[in-house]
């Protein structure tokens, strides 16, 4: 599978030394992806965060492209996730930030200003009548 480097990534392995694979052991050999996993749980031990994995590394990626406005299947390619499902239930928190900002910005751009609110300032005046008592009143 082939997935573009980021910019960033790249300047940053340009950096590395060429006659090893990168995130080599320290045999020089190619690290499996079990190893790197392994590797992390205890680079995030050291570093004090627990709560950090290379899990949630992919999910940040998730996320990052969802709110970059990737499709599910574009971040699916990127990713490697198997399913639209699962790539779904990682985007599913940005999408939602996003329709939430968007609806907002809808209502606050509203073409008629105070003109359409559901709640005319009328509505709110005292009746003389009383209101219903329930059965339990």
């Amino acid at each position: 599978m082939f997935v573009p480097i980021h910019p960033d990534l790249a300047e940053v392995l340009d950096k590395l030394p060429k006659d090893r694979p990168f995130l080599a052991t320290q045999k020089g050999t190619m690290r499996s992806a079990g190893g790197l996993g392994n590797l992390m749980q205890r680079w995030t031990e050291d570093a004090k965060l627990p709560q950090c994995s290379a899990h949630g590394l992919r999910k940040a990626c998730t996320r990052r492209l969802a709110e970059a406005g990737a499709t599910a299947h574009e971040i699916g390619a990127v990713t490697g996730h198997k399913t639209l499902a699962l790539v779904q239930r990682y985007t599913e928190a940005a999408g939602r930030e996003g329709m939430a900002d968007s609806a907002i910005e809808k209502l606050i751009a509203r073409p008629n200003g105070e003109h359409n609110l559901a709640n005319l300032p009328k509505r709110f005046a005292k009746s003389d009548t009383k209101p219903k008592q329930g059965k339990d009143n």
